[in-house]
């Protein structure tokens, strides 16, 4: 249900009336609409992101929606519609449009996609012409190119290679996005959050490229569609499947193999993809000599699962979800899981050419497992969140220079923070923390509006609701965090709502077909929030809702970017400066107790938190040799009124450098090379001032909060892509790639520990992850 409505709709009335007018301007210049889809030729996917222009209309066109579906206005009269798409045939039709027409287009891929020139998505100066800024799309193929470690294709660390997104650290598949910590991020998948997109405790992402089929990520200036989060959102797309036929693909590789088989339902109307992976390095345990060690458990695996079917010209429906488990384990004494599942159920509908629906529900579950059997210590720990999410999206196209998307969005949200179940002889009592519950809700409209040949404008507001439910306890904490009183709420009892508008901007200036210039700002609510008191990050970081002493996060982020393409949009620059104020941030107390802590706010503090920087992005596109150089300067700090006197202080992911090179060379048809080098300047850390004795025993002192750098982090990596065979029924490739090719001994953890020489000095001990790791895969497909 929508909470509070009826007080809260006023704020919508004048976005409303604004969408009205302009609505009203559009719909009189408009004549007929042209609709339809725009599909692959060989599988009959619908490609995200192509563009529609009418070559007698140059300045008019249109763009497909996340479901490969457009909508375009014009004047009565005679055109040549063209259809294109990166690494495709562009496909025209001449039309007599005298009243509204459905029109699809069916487009072939080239051959050598990456080395094409001719073409571009969407428009070649799409980057420059476009309204949004402070979003960027990663091509699939670029990611399956890219040298990463263990030769596994990750969207996730290719997604770091851009500016304004950083690594939270070797062997970590976090992220954060200009200024931001890891939990500001929302990742989806085919529209489920992922609370945990780690495996292998962060060293790969959940996320098999293999069953992807778009990837976008937004910086700054989200959409209104989208919320819940302060920082970014990573939207992920699963492929459809193949309509027209059966093919089988997949790979095997040194640290796990994958499977992908789609076809068609029917042909032509129906399609299911299943893609598989799995790990085996438990396998190589099996030949330890040790039995502790063969007999224990390391593995991952994964699963992702799609189906859509049409059931008529206005009406498809789809069904995709993920499994992925992790699986650690030594003998019988320790046992430690811990995996998502979602699963999204899809009804497209179109009401009228102009006017498209997306029915979604949703549902998401991350979950742990802890099982303990050694002697006397045999006890149980679980923990969870689950979401029940709906959605209702609508797109209305009513004229050529008009978009307007509006809709809603309801999440029940199921937090068990955590129950241990003890055996008699364990000596641990068991404990059971109450379960939370919460509603979060949110409307949503926004206008895309292309007010002359110069000006573009996106405007829009997302109204979010949150309220937390009973039953429960919950504590009213004083100054210094101790418990002054205690109220309990019964089952579905509101505890306490909050309700906050969201309101969005991006405008543009396009000063030629070459270069624009660009503002955006944006504020979002975040409900939810992650406590860790690892730097890494661990699966059994806990989920906090918002509620009477956690207010919910805000942000409010400006950002204004200058674009520029050159030599025929070869090449493409550009640059965005950003400030992000941020509300009502998290940080802990010294010694904080954040596991099975029934009072767990007691152990917060509340503060804020502003970032700021500006970003360089240049990238080639087109040719034998192309890529991209990233390069962020920025600062990223918080404050609280009980850490370093109420002064700011540098955030644990403040980074000031952070540069990427990336490099992909086509020898040939057989041969692909790529490069990448990364580097950045350390995280910022609290290390010990001094030490000090203290019952015969050294403590170490800790003054100033994040005081202190990691050392710089750099790393070479490179690869080569041999494409063995290729025929109309089977092709297969060896991907080759070294992971830190020079070895640098990155720094992963440094400790502090006395000298073994000399006990009164004490000694900072190094611990570095990786050196070089060499890594290969073999890759086939069955078509």
């Amino acid at each position: 249900m929508l909470l509070h409505l009826p007080n809260s709709i006023r704020y919508l009335l004048p976005l409303l009336i604004c969408l009205l007018i302009f609505s009203n301007v559009s719909a009189q210049n408009a004549r007929y609409t042209i609709s339809g889809y725009i599909r692959d030729a060989r599988s009959g996917e619908e490609l995200i992101g192509a563009t529609v222009v009418v070559k007698e209309l140059p300045a008019l066109g249109a763009s497909t929606n996340a479901y490969g579906f457009f909508s375009l206005s014009i004047p009565a009269g005679n055109y040549t519609i063209i259809a294109q798409y990166i690494g495709y045939v562009p496909s025209s039709k001449t039309i007599l449009l005298k009243q509204n027409t459905k029109l699809d287009f069916i487009i072939t891929a080239q051959e050598n996609q990456l080395q094409t020139v001719e073409i571009s998505s969407r428009r070649q100066n799409e980057n420059v012409v476009k309204t949004q800024m402070g979003v960027e799309s990663l091509d699939m193929r670029e990611v399956n190119t890219i040298p990463v470690l263990m030769g596994e294709r990750d969207v996730i660390k290719t997604m770091q290679l851009i500016p304004g997104i950083k690594s939270a650290g070797e062997g970590n598949s976090g992220f954060y996005v200009r200024g931001g910590s890891a939990d500001q991020n929302l990742i989806l998948l085919d529209e489920a959050p992922v609370y945990n997109a780690s495996h292998l405790l962060g060293f790969f992402s959940v996320f098999n490229s293999d069953a992807i089929k778009n990837v976008t990520i937004y910086k700054g200036g989200m959409p209104s569609e989208y919320g819940g989060r302060l920082s970014s959102v990573l939207d992920i797309k699963m492929n459809d499947g193949n309509n027209q036929n059966f093919a089988v693909s997949g790979g095997i590789g040194l640290i796990s193999s994958r499977l992908n088989i789609e076809g068609p339902i029917v042909k032509d109307k129906g399609s299911f993809t299943i893609s598989a992976r799995r790990s085996y390095a438990d396998i190589f345990l099996k030949l330890s000599s040790d039995s502790s060690v063969r007999d224990s458990r390391l593995f991952f695996y994964d699963i992702n699962a799609k189906a859509n079917y049409k059931i008529n010209e206005n009406n498809r429906v789809y069904l995709s979800g993920y499994f992925g488990k992790d699986v650690l384990g030594f003998k019988d004494l320790f046992g430690f899981d811990w995996g998502n599942s979602t699963g999204t159920m899809r009804w497209n509908h179109l009401f009228s050419e102009k006017l498209f629906s997306n029915t979604s529900l949703i549902f998401s579950n991350y979950n742990y497992n802890i099982d303990i059997n050694a002697g006397i210590a045999d006890f149980n720990i679980i923990s969870r969140i689950q979401d029940w999410n709906f959605k209702q999206d609508f797109e209305y196209y009513p004229g050529a220079r008009s978009t307007f998307k509006f809709g809603l969005n309801a999440i029940h949200h199921q937090i068990v923070p955590g129950a241990i179940s003890a055996g008699e002889a364990s000596g641990i009592n068991s404990r059971e923390l109450p379960n939370r519950y919460s509603l979060e809700n949110a409307l949503y409209a926004s206008h895309d509006y292309k007010i002359n040949e110069k000006f573009n404008l996106t405007y829009g507001l997302r109204l979010s609701g949150f309220s937390v439910l009973g039953p429960g306890d919950f504590y009213t904490n004083n100054a210094a965090g101790d418990p002054v009183d205690t109220t309990n709420f019964t089952s579905g009892e509101f505890v306490k709502t909050y309700i906050n508008p969201e309101p969005r901007l991006a405008i543009s200036y396009i000063l030629s077909d070459q270069h624009s210039v660009k503002a955006a700002y944006g504020r979002n609510a975040q409900y939810l929030h992650l406590l860790s008191n690892s730097t890494a990050g661990s699966p059994t970081d806990l989920w906090l809702p918002s509620g009477p002493f956690v207010k919910p996060g805000l942000a409010d982020q400006v950002s204004v970017g200058y674009f520029r393409n050159f030599k025929e949009n070869t090449y493409e620059f550009s640059t965005e400066v950003y400030y992000k104020k941020m509300q009502n941030q998290l940080d802990y107390r010294n010694g904080a107790q954040l596991e099975f802590n029934d009072n767990v706010e007691s152990e917060l503090l509340i503060g804020a938190g502003r970032a700021y920087g500006v970003e360089f992005f240049l990238k080639k596109k087109y040719g034998k040799f192309n890529g991209w150089v990233g390069y962020t300067l920025s600062r990223s700090e918080r404050q609280f009124e009980f850490i370093n006197n109420g002064n700011y202080y540098p955030a644990k992911q403040d980074r000031t450098h952070d540069l990427s090179l990336v490099g992909i060379y086509n020898l040939n048809e057989k041969w692909t090379f790529s490069s990448t080098f990364i580097y950045n300047t350390g995280n910022a850390i609290t290390f010990p001032s001094g030490k000090y004795r203290i019952n015969g025993r050294v403590e170490n002192l800790y003054t100033e909060r994040n005081g202190y750098r990691m050392p710089p982090y750099h790393r070479l990596d490179i690869g080569a892509t041999w494409n063995r065979k290729k025929t109309d029924k089977f092709e297969s490739s060896w991907s080759f790639s070294i992971y830190n090719l020079y070895a640098r001994e990155n720094a992963y953890i440094i400790q502090f520990e006395p000298s073994e020489t000399d006990p009164n000095r004490t000694e900072a001990i190094q611990i570095a992850l990786f050196k070089m790791v060499p890594s290969f895969s073999y890759n086939f497909k069955f078509k």
